[in-house]
């Protein structure tokens, strides 16, 4: 099956083991020298007083059990979120 970024932006990533919903497809780590996806970043729920920010996960390609219609199942129940390597917006008007 072949699939675009844009068509896994709209699939809702579930835990398959704990079957927790945890988040959208908003964007892919791409390893530039080899062509090939590393992680998928599903953009999470809202974080406290998270009117400008959310959750983001990285979970690897390894991770990813199957791609389907409407989900995508992954192995591990949550994967730990990873900082960002882009700025702007509202990011650090709290810190």
């Amino acid at each position: 099956m072949k699939c675009c970024i844009t068509e896994l932006r709209n699939k809702d990533v579930i835990s398959k083991t704990t079957g927790a919903r945890l988040g959208n497809v908003c964007d892919a780590q791409v390893d530039t020298c080899t062509g090939c996806v590393e992680a998928l970043v599903v953009l999470g729920r809202p974080r406290t007083m998270g009117f400008f920010s959310r959750e983001e996960f990285f979970i690897r390609w390894q991770d990813i059990e199957v791609i389907g219609d409407d989900i995508i199942l992954v192995n591990h129940a949550h994967q730990q979120p990873e900082p960002r390597r882009r700025g702007g917006g509202m990011d650090g008007l709290f810190r």
